[in-house]
This record gives C-alpha cells, sequence and structure tokens, in this order.
C-alpha cells in the first residue's frame, strides 16, 4: 500500500514538473533541425585512405614516371601533381556546402548552380547567371580534375581552389554574399556546427566556424571530382579495342604536326595550363574580352585565356569563355578556318603560334570530333545530397 502511494507521487511529481516546464519554454520559439547523417569515412573512388586519414590519390595514371611538361602526350604519360590529402570528412562537409543555397546572399544559388554535375560540372550556358539572374561575363568551366590544375578562372588569376572561390562567393554579381553574412549564417545552423567539428576535430567545441575551413571543405570536395576512366584512357593504358577505328582516326589528327592540338591540350590532363591568344570572337558583336591581359597587366596577354581540359568536353557545351560555338564540330572548324580570321577589325593580338590553317577536311574534322567525345567519363560523378544541412532545397542550374 505505501510503495502504491509512493509510486502516484512520483507520477503527480513528474507531471507537475512537465506541466511548469511547458509553461517556462512555451514563449521559446524552437530552432528547426533537420536531421543529415554523419559524414563519410571513407574516401571517394580514385583515393586510398592513409593511416593519418589524409585521402590519397591512385589511379593507374600512378605508375608512368614521365610528365609531358613539353610534347604533344604520350599514351603513357603521368599526371601532374595532384591537390590531396583531405580527410574523407572534410571531403564530405566540402559535398554538403558545394550544394547548399545557404552560401548565397539570398539563399538561391549554389555552387551547383554553375557548376552542376548533371551537366560536366558546368551549367550548359553561354555565360552564368548570378544573383537575380544577372548575366556574367564568362562561362563557367568545368570542375573535373580540378584538383591538378595549377591556374583557375578563365583568365587564371587564381592559383589556389581556396583562393578561386572567394570571388564568386563575395562578387555581388555572382553570389552576392559578404564574409561576415556568410559565418553569421553558417555559425547558425546547428547542423554544421556538428559537421564542421566532425571535420575538423582538433577545433575548440565552442569554436565559431571560421572562413578558412569553408573554403578548405569546398577545395576538398573539388579536389575530388576526377574524371580518367574515359574510353582513351582504357585505350592509353593498353586496352586497344576501347577505341574503334574512326576515334584512332581522330586520335591521331588530335595528336598530328598539322592540326597541333596535342601542343595545348596535352594527354593525359588536355591542357598545358598555359595562355592562348587563339582569336575566338566574341557573341553578338561585343567588344573583346581582353582575358589573362588585365589580371597580368601584360600587354601580350591581350586575349588570352586559360587552355580549357578537353575532358568531358563533349558534356559542356557551349564552348570558349563566352560560349560562342555551340557544338564541337563548330568549334573545331573555328581551328581550320585560318589563322586570327576572327579578330575585330583594329585589334592587333599575338595569335598562338600554333593557331594556323592546318586545312583540314570535314572527314578529319568529323573524325577529331569522334575522339573527343572518347574523353567522356562520369563514373566517379559525386552523388548530390537528398538533405542539406541548412534545411533548404538543392538548387539547380539556370536551365
Amino acid at each position: 500500500m505505501k510503495k502504491s502511494k509512493f509510486t502516484l507521487k512520483l507520477i503527480l511529481s513528474g507531471l507537475l514538473i512537465g506541466t511548469l516546464a511547458g509553461v517556462f519554454f512555451s514563449g521559446q520559439k524552437s530552432t528547426p533541425y533537420y536531421p543529415v547523417p554523419l559524414l563519410m569515412s571513407t574516401c571517394p573512388p580514385g583515393f586510398k585512405l592513409n593511416a593519418n586519414n589524409e585521402c590519397i590519390a591512385r589511379n593507374l595514371y600512378n605508375q608512368y614516371a614521365i610528365t609531358n611538361k613539353a610534347g604533344v602526350g604520350g599514351l603513357k604519360s603521368a599526371l601532374p601533381e595532384v591537390r590531396d590529402g583531405f580527410s574523407p570528412q572534410e571531403i564530405d562537409l566540402g559535398r554538403y556546402l558545394f550544394f547548399d543555397p545557404a552560401l548565397s546572399a539570398d539563399q538561391t544559388i549554389s555552387c551547383a548552380t554553375c557548376h552542376d554535375p548533371n551537366k560536366g560540372f558546368g551549367d550548359g550556358l553561354p555565360v552564368s547567371k548570378g544573383v537575380d539572374g544577372v548575366n556574367l561575363k564568362r562561362g563557367a568551366p568545368s570542375l573535373y580534375n580540378v584538383g591538378y590544375l595549377k591556374r583557375l578562372f578563365w583568365d587564371g588569376r587564381a592559383t589556389t581552389l581556396e583562393e578561386q572561390m572567394l570571388e564568386p562567393l563575395f562578387s555581388k554579381e555572382e553570389m552576392g554574399n559578404t564574409p561576415e553574412n556568410l559565418l553569421r549564417t553558417i555559425n547558425g545552423i546547428e547542423n554544421y556546427q556538428k559537421l564542421f567539428a566532425e571535420a575538423f576535430p582538433k577545433r575548440q567545441r565552442d569554436e565559431l566556424i571560421a572562413l578558412s575551413e569553408i573554403t578548405r571543405a569546398i577545395a576538398a570536395f573539388q579536389s575530388s571530382l576526377l574524371s580518367l576512366n574515359s574510353k582513351y584512357d582504357q585505350y592509353a593504358h593498353g586496352y586497344d579495342k576501347a577505341l574503334n577505328k574512326h576515334e584512332i582516326e581522330g586520335l591521331n589528327v588530335f595528336r598530328s604536326f598539322v592540326a597541333r592540338c596535342a601542343e595545348c591540350h596535352t594527354p593525359p590532363l588536355f591542357t598545358n595550363q598555359q595562355f592562348a591568344v587563339i582569336g575566338t570572337p566574341e557573341p553578338d558583336g561585343l567588344a573583346l574580352d581582353p582575358g589573362a591581359e588585365i589580371p597580368y597587366k601584360d600587354k601580350s596577354l591581350r586575349g588570352a585565356f586559360k587552355v580549357p581540359s578537353l575532358r568531358n568536353i563533349a558534356k559542356t557545351a557551349p564552348y570558349m569563355h563566352s560560349g560562342t560555338f555551340k557544338t564541337l564540330r563548330e568549334t573545331v572548324q573555328f581551328y581550320t578556318d585560318g589563322r586570327g580570321h576572327a579578330v575585330p577589325e583594329g585589334e592587333n593580338l599575338l595569335i598562338h603560334w600554333h593557331i594556323w590553317e592546318p586545312n583540314l577536311t570535314d572527314y578529319e574534322l568529323d573524325r577529331l570530333v569522334d575522339f573527343l567525345k572518347t574523353l567522356t567519363d562520369e563514373s566517379f560523378k559525386p552523388i548530390i545530397p537528398e538533405t542539406l544541412p541548412s534545411g533548404l532545397r538543392t538548387s539547380k542550374s539556370s536551365t
């Protein structure tokens, strides 16, 4: 009997405490919580985890010793040094940030808006669009194999991924944010507080998320975007049936001294990472884009742009810095139409010496396009998060 009375008192006391707590907290605004999974503890494909919890790039190109600093790139050439050594958690955190519109001022666009994995990490537009749909100056280059690149942007004005991403984040025309607002937003999201603590375990528990941690995480994710297992790669590694007759003919044109494509688009990265003035026309009669002349303050670089990689080129139309050409066939035609034929009147550009008049036939141009399509490989395309830490919906590209 005494035990029953004691139990009844406990129940009544619990109800009273619960009622009081309900009254006390009734005026408090609850913070919405959007559950996201823990960060990945394994490396993405193409990387191997070492004892220091670092993801190190591993692919068949590691077995080759010679890099083509100058030349046309043999089939068994090594890749240049890659940016790796990030932890799996940093990479996965960067994946969330990359797709999260919370990084923009109005929370409508993300990095993935201009770099959509379903469009070869481009956006399918001649020139990209920023906040409020404003047209930007140039098109969005693909991010595949960006961890191997030493110059970024079309005009090469950035040399690290961290440096590069600050511009779109804080450009009034692109994502429109400010460092203060970005940090306030990310630090105000409970999920990100937990995920940053997981990705950067040496930081203090109550330490605010820093801008350098945001840029490092996104750089980690971007460095994991590999495309190195195309039909061409299989052929280069010794599987001679990977390419058909027409594609091999196109490869021979590509590497020939007549066409000279491989002089600038040097395999296996398919870029020599240098600048080239090729004299492409601007769309709709727009004034010449001075390109690298501006950041480098060098008149010899007027109209110069960084030689882009041709990896997944079939997925990233339209082509050139301003999307001048809609198809690969139009693009390769430009190179055989004559040196400097599209340079605006009054401009005296220092056209790259590889640009001349190869007089390729229609058959050769068609075979060249066949070969370029063999550079497609999206087997390591990352998974777009279904749920974002901010609770926002993943932003889509503009097309």
